[in-house]
């Protein structure tokens, strides 16, 4: 067998059991003495898929790889779908499938480059390469095309028990419709839509995990059968027909991280039908402040070390400064005591059904609370949540504080210098996102609250303190959560409760905050 990659070869070579045209009843097996040979070639520069046996080439099934597109029916069975003929093609053995289908997506690549006078090809850049920096691409899809970061997820009881009732709970919505999987990874949630009774789904995912979803849904015939795992990217691909509804895992730390979500709309958009289902429908980032002298103190020592005077002979404190902003710009990532929050929480809204793909690149949001509490506020924490708004059941996935904790845990923005509040301040402020191309976010926080004592009523004493933080580099502090006590200076606030939520509609997002909170306790 040739090299299967690049344009310096010239052809490649694989033996098929069978291969006929659709339109036809006739069907051209392999024997012993003349096999079937599907035969990729470059002549001129111009990717093909011809077939022969022996010596001559079987008129009637040329395939154009710049228009056609490659689906597997089965472990041994796939069917291409061209402008000339629908030709199905059996193979021997599941390696051989692989094999084929790996050789027909390369040369299809190169079929649909650009070529250059010198011979090189370049590839026209997708959405998705003009606004994510190249190697931050190559290590997020080197990352989710390892099985150990796919277990860690699966793992996760709460996200894998929740998106597994949300769909079960909703057959209805799944029944004999067409499904898209948007990022499949393993093809865990298309195997759990195929178990729904979808009529066909597309699990489309750009790492080399598609491989582990084809080798696990192979050896899931049953529900495999109406599966088709397509390796690319969503902003790529082209699917034989449209969805009806989209399931996705898009969410990040924060929900936004990554920017998976930025895909999942444009999935959206190019796959799914007018008024269709997604799976989740809405996501929510919740906010308040907190206070916490333990972390605090924890990340302002870890800059103790430049200020040594004498390390080596070197007097270190010259960077001290810059250390000391260095460790306060790292988001904290890890399950915090829900007591730490000094106000009841707010939240901000992301309908995924109606979002813009380019009103997730700059994401603003003003701040407003009232404390609980005296006491130091040293930053602004974070969780999200997003809602599988099933036509049976309506059912949320949170990650906030109190709640089981998951693989996403909380996030944390802290402050290099908290600010003081009285019960009843109001606190004010922004949160201001903007999304860079390493696939993460800068974050601008800023928080105020009016001064108290002498001069204070006459008005215009503000405490102001604002950090920048970059998404993409998180402090992960796993540690459980401290046993704070009630002793501390502020008192337990019970905003949080991990309880069964009446079933809502998106339009019904305008609830009381606590009961936004709720998360059934029931998987």
């Amino acid at each position: 067998m040739g090299d299967s990659t690049g344009h310096k070869h010239k052809h490649l070579e694989l033996t098929l059991a069978a291969v006929s045209e659709l339109s036809s009843s006739s069907s051209v097996s392999s024997s012993s003495s003349t096999p079937v040979i599907a035969r990729f070639s470059a002549d001129d520069g111009v990717a093909a898929l011809r077939f022969h046996q022996g010596s001559e080439f079987i008129d009637g099934l040329n395939v154009d790889l710049g228009t056609s597109q490659l689906f597997k029916l089965g472990p041994l069975q796939s069917l291409c779908v061209s402008e000339s003929a629908d030709t199905n093609k059996e193979f021997r053995n599941e390696e051989e499938s692989r094999d084929f289908h790996s050789a027909f997506e390369q040369w299809q690549m190169e079929s649909k480059g650009t070529h250059l006078p010198n011979g090189d090809i370049s590839v026209s850049k997708s959405k998705f390469d003009n606004k994510i920096e190249s190697s931050s691409a190559k290590m997020y899809f080197h990352y989710y095309g390892q099985l150990l970061h796919q277990q860690n997820m699966l793992q996760d009881y709460v996200r894998t028990g929740t998106y597994y009732a949300a769909v079960i709970e909703n057959r209805v919505d799944f029944t004999g419709r067409v499904v898209v999987d948007v990022g499949a990874g393993s093809g865990i949630l298309s195997l759990f839509a195929a178990q729904a009774g979808a009529k066909h789904v597309y699990a489309v995912e750009a790492s080399e995990m598609a491989d582990y979803a084809r080798k696990l849904i192979t050896g899931n015939p049953t529900l495999g059968q109406r599966i088709t795992v397509i390796k690319g990217k969503v902003e790529e691909v082209e699917l034989p027909e449209k969805a009806d509804i989209l399931i996705s895992e898009p969410m990040g730390t924060l929900l936004v991280n990554e920017r998976m979500l930025e895909s999942y709309i444009i999935a959206r958009d190019r796959f799914l039908v007018p008024n269709g289902k997604m799976f989740p429908s809405t996501g929510r980032i919740h906010m308040a402040p907190f206070s916490d002298e333990y972390l605090f103190v924890e990340i302002a020592n870890k800059a103790l070390f430049w200020q040594q005077q004498d390390y080596y002979g070197v007097d270190l404190t010259p960077l001290y400064g810059s250390a000391f902003q260095g460790y306060f710009s790292q988001p904290v990532v890890d399950a915090f005591d829900p007591r730490l929050l000094v106000c009841p929480p707010m939240c901000h809204v992301l309908s995924f059904n109606e979002i813009k793909e380019e009103d997730l690149y700059e994401i603003d949001i003003p701040l407003k609370f009232t404390a609980s509490v005296g006491t130091r506020v040293h930053g602004l924490a974070c969780w999200f949540d997003v809602l599988f708004n099933g036509s049976t059941v309506q059912r949320w996935l949170t990650t906030a504080p109190g709640a089981p904790t998951t693989h996403w845990y909380q996030i944390r923005c802290v402050l290099s210098q908290p600010i003081y509040v009285m019960a009843g301040q109001e606190i004010t402020g922004r949160l201001h996102m903007i999304a860079h191309n390493a696939q993460s976010y800068t974050i601008y926080l800023a928080l105020s609250a009016k001064m108290w004592g002498p001069g204070a009523e006459q008005g215009g004493i503000i405490q102001t303190s604002s950090c920048k933080l970059d998404l993409k580099e998180p402090y992960y502090r796993m540690s459980q959560p401290q046993p704070y006590t009630t002793a501390q200076d502020q008192q337990p606030h019970q905003l949080l409760q991990a309880q069964d939520m009446p079933p809502i509609h998106t339009e019904d997002l305008d609830l009381e905050e606590l009961e936004l909170l709720q998360q059934p306790s029931d998987l």
